[in-house]
This record gives C-alpha cells, structure tokens and sequence, in this order.
C-alpha cells in the first residue's frame, strides 16, 4: 500500500527556516516522483517542487527558487523540503505527493498524497 507522511511544519518567523520531510512507504523512488504542494486559505493547491529519478531531476516554482531546496535519501525513503528565507507568503499547508515516474505540475496528475503539515510565517 502506498502511503506517504509530511511532517516538520510549524511556526517560524519571517527570514526563518524549516525543514519538512516526507515519509513514503508501499514504494521505491524509481517507480514514483515526489511534489510537493501548498495551499493557502481562498487559494488554489500549487506545486512549488518536485523531484524524480533516475538523474534525480528537480523542479521548483518561480516563487520558492533559490530559497528551497528538495532532496531525495533512499535509504530512508523519505524526500525533504528544506525551506530558507521563509516570507508571510509561504504560510500555507503543505502536502506530499506521488505521481508514477517523472514530476508533472498538477496536482490532480497525483494520485497519492500525505496528510499537510502547516507552515506559519510571522511577519
């Protein structure tokens, strides 16, 4: 069975950082790719990464570049998210996903996803 844990969020000041983590079981990396989303109250959900093997190729929104950083660690079979200069905007729940093989960008592509972890920037 395929099932996925986000954990790490919490509360941080603005210019902070957090590091998520994603929990994937049921699954290897090569078979699936790992996205990360967001979503904030009134607001679409939005992929803001993802990652895939086999060159394990990553993808980040315009939004998030140069401030997170995915990572895959197969040992664990966990992906994390580490999140830097974190800003008022970046307050959002955040979920991991699974969409077989390579990264796409919608969300309903996905079809297995972890409970969110919220995110809280203070400004």
């Amino acid at each position: 069975e395929v099932q996925l844990q986000a954990s790490g969020g919490g509360l941080v000041q603005a210019g902070g950082s957090l590091r998520l983590s994603c929990a994937a079981s049921g699954f290897t990396f090569d078979d699936y790719a790992i996205g990360w989303f967001r979503q904030s109250p009134g607001k679409d959900r939005e992929i803001i990464s993802c990652i895939s093997k086999p060159d394990v190729s990553t993808y980040y929104t315009d939004s998030v570049k140069g401030r997170f950083v995915v990572s895959m660690d197969d040992a664990k079979n966990t992906v994390d998210l580490q999140m830097n200069s974190l800003k008022a905007d970046d307050t959002a729940v955040y979920y991991c996903a699974a969409h077989a093989v390579f990264c796409t960008l919608a969300p309903r592509e996905y079809g297995y996803w972890g409970q969110g972890t919220l995110v809280t920037v203070s400004s």
